[in-house]
């Protein structure tokens, strides 16, 4: 018997979420394992931070390509990494 969904009325299902936690674990062009997917009434939401917007958007593009009639929603932020100014002196 085969499950079918109507994704574009509801909620998506727990299925939906863990597919979606796959792509972001497995994808070897996203391997985020930083990423939580948390279902809400309307959407899913993508929590979690990255180290540039253009990875963030990346991830978003891919999720959405694969997924395009599931709502996502995300709070996905940007972590300002910078080369260290100053020479650390060990003792």
């Amino acid at each position: 018997m085969t499950r079918h969904r109507d994704l574009g009325t509801g909620p998506p299902d727990e299925y939906v979420e863990a597919e979606i936690h796959r792509l972001l674990t497995e994808d070897p062009a996203v391997a985020e394992q930083g990423i939580s997917v948390v279902r809400t009434e309307r959407a899913l939401v993508l929590y979690g931070e990255v180290e540039s917007v253009h990875r963030r958007d990346e991830i978003l593009r891919r999720v959405s390509e694969r997924f395009p009639d599931v709502p996502i929603t995300s709070d996905i932020g940007v972590i300002r990494t910078q080369a260290p100014t100053e020479i650390e002196q060990l003792p």
